[in-house]
């Protein structure tokens, strides 16, 4: 039995060790799973942009103040909606932004593009 003793006295932190060891992994998939939410919200918010800065501008309106205001507020500074005209029918392209919360990861911005006739 002393044998048995001493060795759960020595386990008992080996657990602790393992687990610090795997936090930093736990963490790392944690932020990734966090980015990948916010590049799908941040696409979800390009297309909403488009599709307001789109109708906008077949109205004769400013696009660009009708995307910003279509995004959340923290990513309005981070859209641009350049607008073409062709025919009967405005195209907007909205690109938005996209923020890394995981240091060293850089992403293209989210690009949407809406058509809409024009109102005449």
């Amino acid at each position: 039995m002393p044998y048995s003793r001493g060795r759960r006295a020595r386990d008992r932190g080996q657990v602790a060790i393992e687990y610090l060891g795997f936090l930093p992994i736990l963490v790392v998939v944690g932020m990734a799973v966090v980015q990948l939410g916010l590049i799908a919200y941040t696409a979800q918010q390009a297309g909403t942009a488009a599709r307001a800065g789109a109708r906008s501008a077949s109205l004769q309106e400013s696009a660009q103040a009708a995307c910003a205001a279509a995004v959340s507020s923290w990513l309005a500074d981070g859209t641009d909606c350049p607008q073409s005209y062709g025919g009967d029918e405005v195209t907007v392209t909205a690109t938005v932004e996209i923020p890394s919360i995981v240091p060293g990861w850089d992403f293209d911005p989210a690009r949407k593009t809406a058509t809409m006739p024009l109102d005449h």
